[in-house]
């Protein structure tokens, strides 16, 4: 695996450990993140051992969203810079949409802005009781990134989703599960242990097939019905062919545990 100094990546059992790992400065999203996002997307997307995806941060923050520090350096190339920032947080945002491996996501703390585009385009998120999810980017002029505007609108329902962002809202854990923001609320003790064991059982499942749903619902609101259905056609004949397809129906046949190998 390479070296990050803003992300620490592992693999191990079929899960890659993606943390965000700029405690100090509460994990922000910043020049460093921007610029090693995509390569550590793209060493999941090259290794053919990673089934799962975890998806946490260290330290007191989940993350604090924007560099605020940083943009305040270099107020007038700002724009330019956003430009070039951007590049490498969007390129890692689509290419991990497009990846076989379900993402879960841990969320124990705060977190804020570009961190919550994040989370939510992840396919299932756990979140501690004491948690706030906020977008903070209309409270200082800006608008949205990292997908927010259709990760958001997917989870949350366009209305909802464009309220959070235009008011600058931040909610509480209870209030994100229950406009579909997070999945699983759980005591914060609890959420890493929790969100692992999702991720353990995802990484036992049928990647393949999990790629396949993953990408095909990624553009549900994108094409039409037609072009939908035909998709969903090929996929599922892509999979029939393959040894997990075989051996889930030989195991529904047999009344027995299916036991997938990815493939």
């Amino acid at each position: 695996m390479s070296a990050y100094k803003s992300i620490d990546l592992t693999v191990s059992e079929g899960i890659a450990r993606l943390t965000l790992n700029q405690p100090e400065l509460g994990n922000p999203v910043n020049e460093l993140f921007c610029d090693e996002w995509p390569h550590a997307i793209n060493e999941l997307a090259s290794r053919k051992d990673v089934r799962a995806v975890l998806f946490s941060a260290n330290g007191k923050f989940f993350s604090v969203g924007g560099d605020i520090a940083m943009f305040t350096q270099t107020l007038d190339q700002l724009p330019a810079n956003i430009l070039k920032w951007t590049v490498g947080f969007h390129a890692g945002m689509a290419r991990l949409a497009r990846i076989d491996a379900p993402v879960v996501a841990a969320v124990h703390a705060t977190a804020v802005g570009g961190a919550v585009s994040m989370l939510a385009a992840c396919d299932a998120v756990y979140c501690g009781r004491s948690v706030t999810l906020g977008s903070g980017y209309s409270l200082i002029g800006y608008s949205c990134d990292g997908g927010a505007s259709v990760a958001l609108s997917t989870r949350m329902g366009l209305a909802r989703a464009r309220r959070f962002i235009l008011m600058g809202e931040t909610l509480t854990a209870e209030e994100a599960e229950r406009c579909g923001l997070v999945d699983f609320v759980v005591d914060d003790n609890a959420v890493l242990a929790e969100a692992e064991k999702r991720a353990a059982r995802l990484a036992k499942g049928p990647t393949r097939a999990y790629g396949e749903i993953r990408r095909l619902f990624a553009k549900a609101f994108t094409q039409s019905l037609e072009s939908q259905l035909e998709d969903e056609a090929q996929a599922l004949s892509r999979m029939a062919g393959t040894a997990d397809a075989r051996e889930g129906l030989t195991a529904f046949m047999q009344k027995r545990k299916p036991t997938f190998t990815g493939n």
